[in-house]
């Protein structure tokens, strides 16, 4: 939504987007499969998070900033989200989840491997219920293997599975992404296997189970890691600001004491900085004219082009590199990140209305961009646990409102 059409908290928001029409079951907490949930909801599907009456996801207490008593990375990783409480130990309660089943498309949930077993709610019970559902399963290691009962967290996924080791400078300890990118990672995955297994079941008219492990998700984006130690041996390891054998791909100083990423390790590319530089000659000196050449000579083709770089003020440079077809930009904070023109002529910053706090609160778009079926920011996360416990078990269940109140007093809902 924008501050030109604010959401009306009173009114539930019609679902819009590709997946509308699609109904999503939410199980779990934190963040690789809330944000896999959240992903799916963005393009409309009608997501359902469930959570345990008295034990909210603690995803809720999650941010740094603080307003009023509220956090706010619920704000965006609970949108377009509804929100009942369920206790699945109970027996009523896990007859509601059946019901809820039988309605549902997919069903996402991020437990340790075997809860769902232990509850009696495995997949094959769940399709004896709706043979069409597609049970998307997020772990630590994955549902199967020596290692699938263990607990598992996104730095230590990153961790055991290489992408950890890639990160920081040669000879000192890999540091950590200030994000949990590894949750984030499966998050992505788990929703690209749901839509996989909606568009299978539209042919065979079966569901199936989406297996997702976050240490398997941080081993697939590795590149070429992994066929160059088994066919060469080589270990890549941290290149610090730099990839090595990639030139010029760094970050150069300014003159006004910024910083600026240039990539020119393509030889067209190479050409036009050099031209920009005036210095045209390198582009075709042996010791830079291909790419293997420059990346030989890695560290002195970058302190040639720092030596201009830092006579030049950071906008200037970056005016003339643009023009000129050069790949460059500025290493922007997210107070800059707010007010890119760029995002935001692409829907890319976005409101929130908060309703914990009766106010917008802004966020990321919903990425990627659909022209005929956009997705849309329709409301954000939900502001108390069982906020739509009464639309979700008396409209949509079609329980009575006696029912309910019985099964809220019994601490089942």
């Amino acid at each position: 939504m924008t501050d030109a059409e604010p959401h009306d908290p009173t009114s539930p928001p019609a679902p819009t987007g590709a997946l509308d029409g699609v109904r999503v079951l939410e199980l779990g907490s934190l963040i690789a499969g809330p944000f896999g949930a959240r992903l799916l909801g963005d393009m409309g599907a009608d997501v359902i998070k469930i959570e345990a009456p008295g034990r909210p996801d603690p995803l809720r207490t999650w941010g740094q900033a603080e307003r009023d008593g509220h956090r706010f990375l619920w704000t965006v990783y609970a949108r377009n989200k509804r929100a009942v409480t369920l206790d699945l130990r109970d027996p009523r309660g896990r007859e509601l989840f059946l019901e809820l089943v039988d309605t549902a498309d997919i069903i996402v949930e991020n437990f340790r491997p075997g809860t769902l077993e232990r509850l009696d709610l495995g997949y094959e019970t769940l399709r004896e219920r709706n043979r069409g559902i597609i049970l998307v399963r997020v772990s630590g290691y994955g549902q199967t293997g020596p290692d699938a009962g263990k607990a598992g967290y996104a730095s230590v996924a990153e961790a055991v599975s290489g992408l950890r080791y890639l990160n920081g400078y040669p000879d000192q300890p890999p540091p950590r992404l200030a994000l949990s990118l590894g949750d984030t990672l499966a998050g992505m995955f788990a929703a690209q296997g749901a839509l996989a297994a909606l568009y299978r079941r539209n042919v065979t008219g079966e569901g199936q189970v989406v297996d997702t492990a976050l240490n398997e998700a941080c081993v697939a984006i590795q590149e070429s890691t992994i066929p160059d130690y088994d066919m060469g041996g080589v270990v890549r390891g941290p290149s610090g600001t730099r990839l090595a054998g990639i030139a010029p791909s760094n970050i150069y100083p300014t003159a006004d004491g910024t910083l600026v990423v240039i990539g020119a390790n393509q030889d067209t590319v190479f050409g036009r900085l050099c031209a920009v530089m005036g210095r045209p000659e390198l582009a075709t000196h042996p010791r830079y004219a291909t790419h293997g050449a420059r990346g030989e000579n890695q560290d002195e083709l970058d302190d040639l082009i720092a030596d201009w770089t830092r006579t030049r003020d950071r906008d200037a440079l970056i005016a003339d590199l643009s023009a000129a077809g050069v790949v460059v930009g500025p290493i922007n904070t997210v107070a800059e990140v707010i007010t890119d023109p760029q995002l935001i002529a692409r829907g890319m910053i976005v409101d929130h209305h908060d309703e914990r706090i009766g106010a917008p609160v802004k966020g990321a778009g919903i990425v990627p961009l659909m022209c005929g079926t956009p997705g849309l920011v329709r409301s954000a996360g939900p502001a108390t646990p069982g906020h739509h416990n009464t639309e979700v078990y008396v409209d949509l269940l079609g329980h009575d409102d006696e029912a309910l109140e019985e099964l809220r007093r019994d601490g089942v809902v």
